[in-house]
C-alpha cells in the first residue's frame, strides 16, 4: 500500500470513529467527565448521566413535528 493510500484509509477510519462517537454520545460523556474533574465535582455514573439527558430531552423538547 502506498503512503498516500494509507493516509486516505487512516482519514476514513478516523472519520468513521468520530461519527460513531458523536452518534453514541461517547464524546459528550467524556466532556462531562472532564468538566467534573476540572470543577472538582463527583461525576454521576454513566447510567445516571444518560437518564438525566433523556429526562431533559423529554421535558424540554426543542422541536416538534406538529
Amino acid at each position: 500500500m502506498s503512503a498516500g493510500a494509507a493516509v486516505r484509509v487512516r482519514r476514513a477510519v478516523d472519520g468513521v470513529r468520530w461519527y460513531l462517537r458523536e452518534v453514541t454520545g461517547e464524546s459528550r460523556w467524556e466532556a462531562y467527565l472532564a468538566r467534573c474533574e476540572r470543577d472538582g465535582v463527583e461525576p454521576m455514573t454513566r447510567r445516571e448521566y444518560e437518564r438525566h439527558r433523556t429526562d431533559l430531552r423529554e421535558h424540554n423538547p426543542q422541536s416538534r413535528c406538529c
